[in-house]
């Protein structure tokens, strides 16, 4: 059966449905989808910065397929990309000392230096 979801609340209220009909506890899907017992808790209530990937492994636990209705004319390029694929992000960078906390190093060695010079 297909269902319009048209929100994360809704796809989070599926989640729940299915579990609920499955008679499954929350503790025992998260731990078979290899996510953790709150992570489902945030998903099934509609918090829409979860993880992505981890939704995905919850439904294919669950036994639902997510799928997309898109005009025909988006097929062939999205099979063209599937075979090329797309640019990697690049690795982020190692956090650095802000300028704020440089600032404030630097008027330390002055100070420390002041009290050299006594």
């Amino acid at each position: 059966m297909l269902i319009d979801i048209n929100s994360v609340q809704e796809l989070g209220l599926l989640i729940r449905a299915t579990r609920k009909h499955q008679k499954v506890r929350m503790d025992d899907v998260a731990g078979s989808a290899g996510v953790g017992p709150v992570f489902v808790r945030e998903v099934e209530r509609g918090k829409e910065t979860v993880q992505l990937g981890r939704v995905l492994k919850l439904l294919v636990e669950l036994g639902i397929e997510l799928k997309a209705d898109v005009p025909e004319d988006v097929a062939p390029a999205f099979a063209a990309l599937k075979l090329t694929g797309v640019k990697p992000l690049k690795p982020r960078r190692p956090a650095t000392k802000s300028k704020d906390a440089s600032a404030q190093n630097k008027g330390k060695a002055k100070r420390d230096a002041s009290f050299d010079k006594d």
